[in-house]
């Protein structure tokens, strides 16, 4: 009797078996798909296994290993002294290779690829360095003064910490000589009458009688004010020592570059400026009560979008009890491609109460997360309406849950990934051609349906096969039961398979979480949801948000409430680039030898 096993009998790997050929799909495409997806899985377990095995290694070196680090003999030097070596048998030869005579030729060493660095921007500032020779220099030998041929020019990219200054706004001071004395007569001829006729009497007996103001002749013509100022346009911070670049700076460095405020002072000391941390506080929640008003327009813009991304994260606060925090929330509410605002919202818990309130006057698609606190905001109005919002669930977060669970299920889980590889292929295929919404659109209509209805399929199959409680089960049952969720992207080209655009944009949080660790009070809380919309917008935009919120914080306060939309980023940017877009020229006009691109 033959002791090998029969083909179709699972093969078993320690307690995980192995699928059989017969429980493998018959796809070709889905096979390809679940093979890339284990080589990918083998290939992170071997760099995992590495990580491991040199850690390993390292621990029983420490632990067993000789403690003393002990120079070797054979070691090369680092440096070489330029002595010549006592024995010939440590010089190292130098390979060989057979030529095709038959006679050998030293190797030739492989040449390393040329890579060339990048000269610097044309838009950078130069400054010319000229290094000549002096005249006694440029005496030959022969007794000739040599004469100048050329120049080389070499570029170096050098830098100067930025400087901090002090406006000093000299407020100029005007009179009128004309109306101040038609002022100081009639004022004089006014305190006359007033006098009562007994003091009249005792003033003229002390001083000469006071002029009669029947006789005071004002120059007719209106009066003005004697004196006027040149008026002072409205700061940032009425009264307030910062001007609008260095709170621009302050924003930057804290909302986009992460640095947290006690990190600026020391930064400013430097400089030989010295602000406290409590000061530049204090100038942050100024900054974001300007910009309020703006915040508001970017607020009700992104209301009108057509769809909406959106995300959360943890925070610590702490405007609570003394030596505690408590967690609380930012919010991302991204606008679509006409509304292009990134819009932040700062709430102390993760109640339902946050997006309910910020989201009551959409009406949209909304791609977001299975978190229950939006379940409210799809529901159908008491009057058995259609909900305002439709929701568009995340196939990432549904992915990501197969993923975790390929080490439990290798078959399954391998298999619902490859499903998944051929979805957002076609995905990246569309985007690549540039497919525009409708195209994309058909192409999900057409294809991706097509392969969701078969994954469908299978995960109905597989679900009564698994474990309750097992990862596959989970990953399965969150893909059921949120599949119409998941599967609504398909409807619409202009929707997004994932909502990895929100998660991408609450990294910004996270890493500067990281630095500045905590918000210190609620008010702190909405004044850094307010400025990390202005500094995320102008990021999504390609905006330098320095210049941005400098020129802004510096028109804001004159700025009239009809025209603010004007100071939007996007409508800055658009007044940006039209002003710096030359003029096309009439077609008449000829172009001389010395414009031409020839030339």
């Amino acid at each position: 009797m033959s002791t090998a096993a029969h083909s179709s009998d699972p093969v078993c790997t320690g307690n995980v078996p192995l699928p059989t050929p017969e429980q493998l799909p018959n796809d070709i495409a889905t096979l390809k798909h679940m093979i890339v997806e284990m080589a990918v899985t083998l290939h992170q377990e071997r760099l995992e296994k590495d990580a491991l095995r040199q850690r390993l290694h390292l621990l029983v070196q420490r632990m067993y290993g000789p403690r003393q680090e002990r120079f070797h003999p054979d070691q090369l030097l680092l440096f070489d002294d330029g002595s010549e070596p006592d024995d010939a048998s440590t010089v190292v030869a130098q390979p060989r290779i057979e030529s095709v005579e038959g006679g050998t030729s030293p190797a030739k060493q492989r040449r390393a690829r040329p890579h060339g660095r990048a000269r610097p921007a044309q838009d950078l500032p130069r400054h010319e360095v000229h290094h000549q020779l002096s005249e006694a220099e440029r005496i030959c030998v022969c007794g000739q003064t040599r004469i100048e041929i050329g120049v080389d020019v070499s570029e170096q990219l050098d830098y100067q910490p930025a400087s901090v200054f002090v406006w000093q706004h000299l407020i100029h001071k005007y009179l009128c000589t004309h109306c101040a004395k038609n002022v100081a007569e009639a004022t004089m001829a006014t305190f006359d009458e007033s006098l009562t006729d007994s003091t009249k009497i005792a003033a003229a007996k002390v001083t000469a009688p006071p002029t009669d103001p029947a006789t005071i002749r004002i120059a007719p013509g209106p009066i003005g004010p004697a004196v006027i100022s040149a008026r002072k346009p409205p700061m940032p911070i009425a009264k307030g020592l910062p001007g609008p670049g260095l709170l621009a700076h302050v924003i930057v460095s804290k909302y986009c570059d992460h640095l947290p405020l006690y990190r600026l002072t020391k930064i400013f000391a430097r400089q030989g400026v010295t602000i406290g941390r409590s000061t530049l506080c204090d100038w942050m929640a100024a900054s974001a009560l300007v910009l309020r008003p703006l915040y508001d327009l970017m607020v009700s813009g992104v209301l009108q979008s057509q769809w909406l991304h959106t995300d959360d994260t943890p925070v610590k606060n702490l405007g609570h009890a003394p030596d505690t925090t408590a967690t609380a929330r930012f919010w991302v509410y991204i606008g679509d491609r006409t509304h292009p605002y990134n819009v932040f919202d700062f709430t102390i818990n993760r109640k339902r109460d946050g997006p309910q309130k910020f989201l009551a006057d959409f009406h949209g698609y909304l791609h977001a997360d299975a978190f229950s606190g939006y379940d409210a905001l799809y529901l159908p109005s008491p009057r058995g309406d259609v909900s305002a919002i439709i929701e568009v669930a995340c196939n990432a977060h549904a992915r990501r849950k197969f993923y975790e669970a390929r080490g439990s299920d290798m078959m399954r889980g391998h298999q619902a990934l490859a499903y998944y590889r051929s979805l957002y292929e076609l995905e990246r295929s569309a985007t690549a051609v540039g497919v525009d919404d409708d195209g994309r659109r058909r192409m999900r209509q057409d294809i991706s349906l097509h392969l969701l209805n078969h994954f469908h399929a299978w995960l109905v199959e597989q679900q009564p096969q698994v474990l309750p409680k097992s990862p596959i089960a989970e990953a399965i049952g969150y893909a059921l039961n949120n599949w119409q969720a998941l599967t609504r992207f398909t409807e619409a080209g202009f929707l997004s398979v994932d909502n990895n655009i929100a998660e991408r944009e609450m990294k910004r949080i996270a890493i500067g979480r990281k630095n500045w660790l905590f918000v210190g009070s609620d008010n702190g809380g909405r004044t850094a949801a307010v400025l990390f919309s202005f500094t995320s917008t102008c990021h999504r935009l390609g905006i330098n948000p320095w210049a941005y919120l400098q020129d802004v914080l510096t028109r804001l306060p004159s700025t009239p409430a009809e025209r603010l939309d004007n100071l939007l980023p996007d409508q800055w940017q658009a007044t940006r680039r039209a002003k710096e877009t030359p003029l096309a020229a009439p077609a008449n006009d000829t172009i001389t030898p010395a414009t031409s691109p020839a030339s």
